[in-house]
């Protein structure tokens, strides 16, 4: 049987740069999987913030 390989799909928690900077109270976070084979750097999506209402840029974070 061959050696069982570590996964490469890992689960990212992508958090609002726009409102972290804002100082307004609350976060907007998503979840999401990325390949960490393909994108070993940090993931940067944009995504709506129901707070701020519209859509804004998501960086992944530790």
């Amino acid at each position: 049987m061959a050696k069982k390989q570590k996964e490469a799909r890992i689960q990212v928690i992508l958090e609002c740069t726009e409102h972290k900077n804002s100082g307004m109270p609350g976060t907007s976070r998503y979840v999401s999987t990325k390949n960490k084979k393909n994108t070993p750097e940090r993931l940067e999506l944009r995504k709506y913030n129901p707070i701020l209402k519209k859509v804004t840029v998501h960086k992944e974070i530790k």
